[in-house]
């Protein structure tokens, strides 16, 4: 029984070892080459399902057909305007001809440093052409007339460069065809790169700006020029504010002059009339009986002036006190000029 059992064990093994080198399956997110000694016998099978293939004999070599990723590292390039920044890119890509890029690249890594290679230096070169402007803005536009362009000292500071540096190319020296902005730097970089990719069975999708930075030797100054700039229009705005408000208050303090002498006028013609009034109505009063007004005038004196505790020293004839000598309740006669009534 054991010897039945041991060489049917192995006739198993050995069939399931045959059928598994002859059956291989493809995923729906690859392609495959099949190769035989290393060199591919047949076309690139793009299609899922099940395969055969020679066991033993042949190989499989599988490539992903998926968009993948490629992210370069950081560098630093000088601009048009001799500006050093760095740059950062990212790309996506995918394997256009197994068959090709397995022949010219052989796997996905040797792919990333090649791609590595054409990428950095496309970027370089775009970067290197344009100016700092044209790869911060992410559109061409064309500036408005009261607008300060690319060139002018407040674009100067925040851009790095300093305001005396008249030597260096600015938007003005470009022409207007070349004006462009990042999204037409990264066409440039793309169609450079491809330039060379068809040959690797790549197929460049897009190239993509992360970041921007300044070199860190020159982002303190540039920092540095920035808040200079700021504040020196704030202080302007501070300064047309500080004046315009001087304005207004004089203004102001000559409106309130203004008032004042009008509001001050009116009630010294009121005044003026009230007592002219006041003046008519006694002039009546003592035309119709002088006697009762002076007599009224001459108890409204006594009211005022004999308060308690007070003294007056009067002359027995005085005009004053002829009032106070009444003892029949009788109102004396006016006193002529030599005393006599």
């Amino acid at each position: 029984m054991n010897r039945i059992a041991a060489p049917l064990i192995m006739l198993v093994v050995l069939v399931l070892i045959i059928v598994g080198g002859t059956f291989y399956q493809v995923d729906e997110t690859e392609q495959v080459i099949v190769t035989q000694f290393g060199e591919p016998v047949r076309g690139p099978i793009t299609t899922p399902g099940l395969k055969v293939k020679v066991p033993f004999i042949q190989t499989i070599r599988r490539f992903d057909k998926r968009v993948l990723e490629w992210d370069g590292l950081p560098g630093q390039i000088p601009t048009l305007d001799k500006q050093f920044i760095v740059v950062d890119t990212t790309a996506r890509w995918r394997i256009s001809d197994p068959l090709r890029f397995l022949q010219s690249v052989g796997d996905e890594r040797s792919a990333q440093s090649r791609l590595d290679d054409l990428i950095n230096s496309a970027a370089r070169d775009v970067v290197s052409s344009h100016l700092l402007i044209q790869t911060v803005r992410t559109f061409a536009r064309e500036m408005p007339p009261d607008e300060p362009d690319e060139g002018s000292s407040e674009q100067r500071a925040i851009s790095g460069v300093k305001p005396d540096t008249a030597v260096l190319p600015t938007a003005k020296d470009v022409a207007p065809e070349e004006r462009l902005g990042r999204d037409k730097l990264t066409e440039l970089m793309v169609k450079r790169a491809r330039a060379n990719l068809p040959n690797l069975g790549i197929e460049l999708i897009d190239v993509r700006i992360k970041s921007v930075n300044y070199a860190r030797d020159v982002e303190r100054q540039v920092y540095e020029r920035m808040i200079s700039e700021r504040r020196r229009i704030a202080a302007r705005f501070r300064s047309e504010g500080d004046g315009a408000s001087a304005k207004i208050r004089g203004e102001k303090e000559r409106e309130l002059d203004r008032i004042r002498s009008e509001a001050y006028r009116k009630a010294q013609e009121t005044i003026g009339k009230a007592d002219a009034e006041a003046a008519r109505i006694y002039a009546e009063a003592y035309g119709q009986d002088p006697e009762f007004y002076a007599f009224y005038q001459t108890l409204d004196a006594y009211k005022q002036t004999l308060q308690k505790n007070s003294s007056l020293l009067v002359t027995t004839g005085s005009d004053f006190y002829r009032y106070l000598k009444s003892v029949d309740g009788k109102l004396p006669q006016p006193m002529a000029k030599d005393g006599k009534p």
